[in-house]
C-alpha cells in the first residue's frame, strides 16, 4: 500500500488552478495533486471575486478540512504563495494538523511587501493591468489585444492584485512546518524578501533560486518539481515509516 500525501497548489494572481493539471502524470505515485480553485473563475466562474486575503483563506480551509485525510503539503506561486500561507493558519486555526511543508515561490515574504506591493491597494485599469501583464513578460501580445479574452480576465485580476496590495502581516505563532522558497533568478523578488520567509516558520528553511523571470514555475517546471519531489520524499518516507510501525 502506497502511503499518500496531499499537494495543495494554489494559483497566482489571473490564472485558474489548471495552470497545475500538467503536473499530475510528471509527480510519483505516492504524491496526489490538488489544485485549489479560486473563487471567480475556472469551474467555480459564477462565485463572486474575493479581495480580503484572510477571509479567502478561511473560506478555501473550511471547504478543505473534511477533505484533507492524507498528510498535506501547500503549494502556492506569486499570489498563492501568500494565499498558501494564509491557509495553513486558517487550517491550524479549524485544528488541523499543520502541513508537512508549505513551498512559497515568486514572491516576496508577508513582513517584505511594502515596496513590492506599492500600488497595488488601488484597483487598476485595464491599461495598467493590460501593462502589468505585458511587464510579467507571461502573456503574448496576441492575447493582449483579444478583447474577448481580456474581457474575461482583467476583473480577476484586479481583484487579484487587490488581494495581495490590500494585504497586511500579522502577529500571530509561527508555523512549525518547514518552509522551502523558490525564486526566479530574472524576477523582481529580491533576495532579502524571498529570505524573509524564514521568518514566517520555527522550522527549517531553504531557498532554491532557478533561472527564469517571474514563471519560472512553467519556463523551469522540471526543476521546480524535483524540488517539491526532493523535499516531499523525506516527509513521505517518514510517514510511510510511522504507518508500518
Amino acid at each position: 500500500m502506497v502511503t499518500q500525501l496531499t499537494l495543495l497548489c494554489l494559483p497566482y494572481s489571473g490564472a485558474s488552478a489548471m495552470v497545475y493539471s500538467r503536473w499530475r502524470p510528471k509527480l510519483p505515485q505516492w504524491l496526489q495533486l490538488k489544485p485549489v480553485e479560486l473563487p471567480g473563475r475556472g469551474a467555480r466562474f459564477d462565485e463572486p471575486l474575493q479581495t480580503d486575503m484572510r477571509a479567502l483563506a478561511m473560506q478555501l480551509a473550511r471547504e478543505l478540512q473534511p477533505t484533507l485525510k492524507t498528510p498535506y503539503a501547500l503549494f502556492g506561486h506569486s499570489l498563492g504563495a501568500l494565499l498558501a500561507c494564509e491557509m495553513a493558519h486558517a487550517l491550524r486555526a479549524l485544528g488541523c494538523p499543520e502541513p508537512v511543508a508549505l513551498f512559497a515561490s515568486g514572491t516576496a515574504a508577508p513582513t517584505q511587501r511594502a515596496d513590492y506591493d506599492r500600488g497595488f491597494a488601488i484597483a487598476k485599469t485595464d491599461a495598467e493591468l493590460i501593462e502589468q501583464l505585458r511587464t510579467l513578460n507571461g502573456t503574448s501580445e496576441e492575447v493582449l489585444a483579444n478583447d474577448e479574452l481580456m474581457s474575461l480576465t482583467l476583473p480577476i485580476l484586479r481583484a487579484d492584485f487587490l488581494l495581495c496590495g490590500k494585504f497586511e502581516p500579522q502577529q500571530r505563532p509561527l508555523l512549525n512546518c518547514p518552509v522551502h522558497v523558490l525564486g526566479g533568478k530574472a524576477d523582481r523578488a529580491t533576495t532579502e524578501q524571498l529570505i524573509g520567509w524564514s521568518k514566517e516558520t520555527s522550522g527549517s528553511f531553504s531557498v532554491d533560486m532557478l533561472a527564469g523571470g517571474h514563471f519560472f514555475i512553467h519556463e523551469h517546471e522540471a526543476k521546480v518539481l524535483k524540488v517539491i519531489k526532493d523535499q516531499l520524499d523525506i516527509h513521505h518516507r517518514r510517514h510511510a515509516m510511522a504507518a508500518t510501525a
